[in-house]
């Protein structure tokens, strides 16, 4: 059985956010994505330290998609480096892991 991962990535605005995230998801590289608006992130970038607001996405997919995650991500993506993290998944309910699995045949 393949195992679920969770992607963590941050986008500078909410459009842009939600716009990625829907193309995400009909491109079925992922069941679904959270997107939490109103985060402060303080951050270096080019030798200072930078403040922005940003959103958090939080894309629920599997491990065998996650690289085709990322390409999308880097595709939609605004920034020159966005963050892309790829967590583990220890224990997830088995309907709710075929769910993920469905959604993204």
């Amino acid at each position: 059985m393949e195992r679920a991962v969770l992607v963590y990535t941050t986008w500078p605005s909410i459009v842009e956010a939600e716009r990625a995230g829907r193309t995400i998801v009909e491109r079925r590289l992922a069941a679904c994505v959270n997107i939490l608006p109103g985060m402060i992130s303080h951050y270096w970038w080019e030798g200072k330290i930078e403040r922005a607001e940003e959103a958090v996405m939080i894309v629920k997919t599997r491990a065998s998609m996650a690289e085709p995650v990322r390409g999308a991500v880097k595709e939609l993506h605004t920034y020159t480096t966005p963050a892309f993290m790829v967590l583990a998944v220890e224990s997830v309910d088995p309907d709710y892991h075929a769910w993920i699995v469905r959604e993204t045949q």
